[in-house]
């Protein structure tokens, strides 16, 4: 079977190196960035095209390159009719979610985000839509209540090589069922970049919790102002600290430790540089009041 694989980034990169081993790769496609695909392709001699592949940049490289499968993992740009009619046989995408919901960008750091106890992977045909094929295979994968952004993405690197390997041995053994999504269990959320990470203290304490650990490094990190400087927020845990609800919140109640009143108790904030603590002092008033977020 000849495979054709879209990849960006670490995950790419994973089952990019996975699928070396036992198929014959017709040819890889990936950005500019992806600096580890990019070396490991050169290095042995492997087909590539890097950059952006839309409005026809890609059409002379894949026009005389047969394949049966074209798979994406991670890959960073949206695919054009032009490649997704290329293969013979199939072309399927790899989606850090449990599909039909979180739809769209970086899923696993809304549900975290949101709070959900559990996420997954799925394995589904790609059409004109943005994460809206029909399904192949689905793993789902537990939330754990101290699990960052990264974490989750540890575990993504565990399961995605195995996924492809089973949907590619589904595809040989002609066992592939595609089920359709429930567009009315649908939900779409949209790409994120640092600047959205700003807290807002006026909520709740578990989704100020939430937001953090879903933003923990190496991810930009969630981040507030103090007298208008800017301060990263490396990780936080519930305290059992006393306040009066008439405090504001975002009020710095204490330094060291760092303690920070919401609107439904306090959380105690590890920084992601430390010496950030000189900026604060008891009653300093975090971050944007006006944001209603």
């Amino acid at each position: 079977m000849q495979i054709g694989l879209l990849a960006s980034g670490r995950l790419g990169l994973i089952v990019l190196e996975d699928l070396f081993q036992e198929y014959d790769l017709t040819f890889v496609m990936t950005d500019k960035k992806s600096e580890d695909i990019i070396g490991f392709c050169q290095k042995r001699g492997l087909d590539l095209f890097i950059g952006n592949p839309r409005e026809g940049r890609s059409n002379a490289f894949i026009s005389n390159r047969d394949v049966d499968v074209l798979i994406s993992v991670n890959y960073l740009f949206l695919i054009e009719q032009e490649l997704i009619r290329h293969p013979k046989k199939f072309c399927f995408n790899l989606h850090g979610s449990l599909l039909p919901k979180y739809r769209g960008r970086t899923p696993h750091v809304w549900a975290i985000i949101n709070g959900e106890l559990q996420t997954g992977i799925t394995a589904h045909l790609i059409d004109e839509g943005c994460d809206t094929g029909n399904i192949l295979k689905q793993v789902s994968i537990a939330i754990g209540k101290e699990d960052t952004g990264a974490a989750i993405l540890d575990k993504f690197a565990e399961i995605y090589p195995k996924l492809v390997r089973e949907v590619l041995l589904q595809i040989k053994n002609n066992q592939l069922k595609p089920i359709a999504q429930d567009v009315r269990k649908a939900t779409y959320f949209g790409k994120r970049t640092p600047q959205d990470g700003e807290i807002n203290w006026m909520w709740s304490k578990e989704r100020i919790y939430n937001w953090i650990r879903a933003q923990a490094p190496p991810y930009p990190g969630a981040f507030t102002f103090a007298n208008h400087e800017k301060i990263i927020i490396k990780s936080s845990r519930f305290s059992t600290q006393g306040f009066d609800y008439k405090i504001k919140d975002g009020t710095v109640l204490s330094v060291e430790p760092f303690l920070v009143k919401t609107c439904n108790g306090v959380l105690e904030l590890d920084l992601v540089n430390p010496s950030d603590l000189a900026k604060l002092k008891i009653n300093t008033l975090l971050g944007n009041q006006n944001n209603t977020e």
